[in-house]
């Protein structure tokens, strides 16, 4: 069962699974009962492309604020349910689209029933999340520690759990912060599982290393055919999270749309500030709605012979630059104007 092949789940107006785009998720940072400061980063995630947001529910106090938090938003919300399930029936009362939760952690086989029968009268999607760090003690001891095989018997214990309650609406999440093991245990699971899977390295790490992480362990998943939604989790402002995930799906050729900046990466010819122009220009292109790739070289000498395979280019001289397209020098700008000029070009691309 891999990408393709599995069951379809709708998660509020999103659909998952089977042939359907590859989603892009995050969890915000901020406390859910501060409903101001909640739906402010929503909003932020999505301009910047977030398609599903998660939300953590550790009070009644936060899953309450769920119903005015989905009034402001306009992405499916997923509430984090981590021990007690009755934020996850009252979080589901208040409008949740989709829960998350390890029945491990929530306690007797009868709380989790109370929590799929509630999930069941509602129709919304229950994930089943399986961490390396909570794996049970009777599987750390069959398996001698934490290991893939370990992680993947957890996960489908939970799920055969709920099967058997009479509920299959199901996505599967099994996450390490070991970026292999988490690669192996993604393998294994894949052939057996028939729900969409939601794919993440946890506990990454800063935004330096964390991308450094999800791209090695994401990008060898994805490109092996598994996963449906992710996430690429980072010690820091979530939008970060959004900006990796859109640029490792595009990669990978999972995801068309949007301009790929492509930079060369300096050397001793080069006479401008290569590093603060290919940033500003990365920044400038989010907004501009094109399927192109635009280059930023650092010298006039090897800059339009390089930037050949992009649709537009700038490469920087001694106080003056360059405008290329396709290879050819089109004409020569002031420095101080070489990004006002590219954003025209890029503005009036179509006309």
């Amino acid at each position: 069962m891999y990408r393709n092949d599995t069951k379809v789940i709708s998660i509020g107006n999103v659909k998952i699974g089977g042939n359907h785009p590859i989603a892009i998720q995050s969890m915000t940072n901020t406390h859910t009962e501060d409903v101001k400061a909640t739906v402010e980063q929503i909003l932020r995630l999505e301009a910047a492309g977030c398609q599903i947001v998660r939300c953590t529910v550790p009070t009644m106090e936060a899953a309450e604020a769920l119903k005015e938090i989905k009034k402001q938003i306009h992405i499916p919300l997923v509430a984090d349910i981590h021990f007690d399930y009755r934020m996850a029936i009252a979080a589901i009362e208040n409008g949740a689209d989709k829960i998350r939760i390890n029945p491990g952690n929530i306690g007797s086989r009868e709380k989790v029933q109370a929590v799929v029968g509630k999930a069941k009268d509602h129709g919304i999607p229950i994930r089943v999340g399986v961490n390396s760090g909570s794996l049970e003690k009777p599987l750390l001891e069959k398996y001698g520690g934490v290991t893939a095989e370990g992680i993947v018997e957890s996960a489908l214990d939970k799920v055969h759990m709920i099967e058997d309650m009479g509920y299959d609406n199901l996505v599967v999440s099994i996450k390490s912060s070991d970026v292999m093991m988490c690669v192996k245990a993604h393998e294994l699971i894949a052939p057996r599982c028939p729900y969409p899977l939601h794919v993440g390295i946890t506990e990454a790490g800063t935004v330096y290393s964390g991308n450094v992480k999800s791209s090695v362990g994401l990008g060898i998943i994805l490109y092996e055919g598994i996963g449906n939604t992710i996430r690429v989790s980072l010690t820091g402002d979530p939008v970060e999270e959004i900006r990796t995930a859109k640029l490792i799906l595009k990669t990978l050729g999972l995801r068309k749309g949007g301009i790929e900046v492509v930079s060369c990466p300096t050397c001793g010819r080069t006479r401008i500030d290569l590093i603060g122009l290919a940033n500003q220009v990365e920044k400038m292109v989010e907004d501009i709605p094109l399927d192109i790739k635009v280059a930023v070289m650092g010298c006039a000498v090897n800059g339009p012979g390089e930037a050949k395979e992009a649709d537009i280019g700038i490469a920087g001289g001694v106080g003056e630059g360059l405008l290329i397209k396709k290879g050819q020098i089109v004409r020569k700008v002031k420095e101080e104007e070489l990004l006002s000029t590219l954003r025209q070009e890029l503005l009036n691309w179509n006309s």
